[in-house]
């Protein structure tokens, strides 16, 4: 590969090519890991992209070792790219008291103003620009077809980031998101700790914010568990739906009996979400 993007390793899956690569990142300063795969296609060929963000604690290698995707992007056509959470490396700052919400593996999507954390925390910079470029020159994208969704902390970044670039995502959709961080534990402290305690600079990193201040996406795809142990104090997806529906925004929240917030909850419902992204991604195409 080019752009000094080194491949880690690539194993056949469902007739496409799953990879882990690794790349210097200009926005974080670090070394950067990242999960992609691309189903079999004809050569000269391209294909939609969908984003993945992950949650708290996770890598790329979460969804990648579980979040059964492969069997639906292979007969959908659609490549699938899984980035890390957060910088990692020598000279990273993480949370002085090793919490995991905060620091190492919780980046939370946007770029750090605040010391020590501003220096590397540029996951909004990573994910809307360097990272469409990177994938873009390497692999066979088509991007003018992309689409982004998210687990947990990566459902707030895959909602910030949709409604922020609603010309570029086809489609936006989430699993159990922090959809009002500004309003729940997890959310104040990382935004207070990346952009510091001037709430005004947090708006553009909350749903719930950006859609009170006027961005607009015409549709989204939201499943939560309801036997979450995170969903009434952290997620919040009352509010989500209350402020779709002000908005005039097409929300469809489907609660999901029994399931919690882990893997086995994502991987139950990836193949919807993954259709319903392929519906509008090969819209038009």
């Amino acid at each position: 590969m080019g752009l000094g993007v080194e491949t880690v390793s690539t194993a056949k899956a469902h007739g496409g090519t799953q990879g882990v690569y690794r790349h210097t990142s200009a926005a974080t300063g670090t070394a950067m890991t990242l999960s992609v795969f691309v189903p079999d296609h004809a050569p000269g060929a391209t294909l939609p992209v969908v984003w993945y963000l992950s949650g708290l604690t996770c890598t790329h290698a979460n969804v990648t070792d579980k979040g059964e995707y492969r069997r639906a992007c292979a007969e959908l056509g659609l490549i699938f790219v899984a980035p890390d959470t957060s910088p990692r490396g020598e000279g990273v700052a993480d949370d002085p008291d090793g919490a995991y919400d905060f620091g190492l593996g919780a980046g939370f999507y946007v770029d750090a103003t605040a010391a020590p954390f501003a220096p590397h925390y540029r996951m909004w910079s990573y994910v809307t620009e360097e990272l469409p470029a990177l994938i873009g020159a390497e692999f066979p994208a088509d991007l003018t077809r992309q689409s982004i969704l998210g687990h947990s902390m990566g459902g707030h970044g895959a909602l910030t980031i949709g409604l922020t670039f609603p010309e570029r995502f086809r489609a936006v959709s989430a699993f159990a998101p922090i959809v009002a961080p500004s309003q729940v534990p997890w959310g104040r402290k990382a935004l207070a700790g990346y952009l510091g305690d001037e709430q005004a600079a947090w708006r553009p990193h909350d749903a719930i914010a950006l859609i009170e201040d006027g961005a607009r996406i015409s549709e989204l795809l939201v499943d939560q568990g309801d036997a979450d142990q995170f969903l009434a104090e952290q997620l919040r997806p009352d509010l989500l739906a209350d402020a779709c529906r002000r908005a005039g925004i097409d929300c469809t929240l489907r609660i999901q009996p029994g399931y919690d917030h882990s893997y086995l909850f994502v991987s139950t419902f990836m193949a919807d979400h993954l259709r319903w992204h392929a519906a509008r991604l090969h819209t038009g195409s």
